[in-house]
């Protein structure tokens, strides 16, 4: 997963699923995220470029360069799934603020059913990972600094901007690797005798199926 430098983001993760037909056993762990009961709303997105937004993306928001989700969506499409810790885990559950990890940590498990479509994204290396929720002016908490959600004008915007993104593609591997992954360049990575790919800068992330699987992509990540 990369880091969206453009919203001041500092933290790493990796993630990893399990599918088999439409049922997709998750892990996510992350760190170095927003504190305190900040909640992290954490998607699979499809139907995008499968890809996640670059730096030169930012706009202006409330007089600060930053990307937001509908910045974004060209890149990384719409939600496919919540990845919520309990009930639904449709789009309807995009922003269930209290069903999602909170905190500077995520350490996150769960077998969820996923869509024909979402499975197939997952398959055509279309679907991304996105964990939303930052602290762009540094002071520990979300608030107003760059206005309010252009998805739910109650919540600020930093709840609902994204920090980490990592875009899956195909993979042997069957267990989360240990470390965090290295500046990617675009190009692969092996891990042991499984062939897999993770993503660029301190945020690993990848998918498995079985036998075979899915991972992300292999990105740099440029500090700013």
């Amino acid at each position: 997963m990369d880091r969206i430098t453009a919203n001041h983001v500092t933290g790493s993760g990796k993630a990893m699923v399990q599918l088999s037909g439409n049922t997709a056993k998750i892990t996510v762990t992350a760190s170095g995220l927003v504190g305190g009961a900040s909640p992290h709303a954490m998607h699979i997105h499809v139907g995008g470029g499968g890809v996640c937004p670059k730096p030169s993306e930012a706009k202006d928001h409330n007089g600060h360069a930053s990307i937001n989700v509908a910045d974004a969506m060209k890149d990384y499409g719409m939600i496919g799934t919540s990845l919520t810790t309990s009930g639904d885990s449709t789009p309807n559950s995009a922003l269930a603020v209290t069903r999602f990890p909170s905190g500077s940590t995520v350490d996150y498990s769960r077998t969820l059913e996923v869509t024909d479509d979402v499975a197939a994204n997952l398959k055509s290396g279309k679907a991304v990972l996105v964990i939303h929720g930052i602290d762009y002016n540094g002071n520990g908490k979300y608030d107003s600094v760059l206005g309010a959600s252009e998805l739910d004008k109650k919540l600020p915007a930093e709840a609902t901007d994204p920090a980490l993104c990592g875009a899956f593609t195909t993979s042997q591997m069957a267990s989360m690797p240990n470390g965090a992954a290295d500046t990617g360049d675009g190009a692969t990575q092996a891990h042991g005798t499984n062939t897999g790919m993770v993503a660029g800068g301190s945020a690993a992330a990848l998918i498995g199926l079985g036998a075979g699987g899915y991972a992300l992509r292999r990105r740099s990540a440029t500090a700013r």
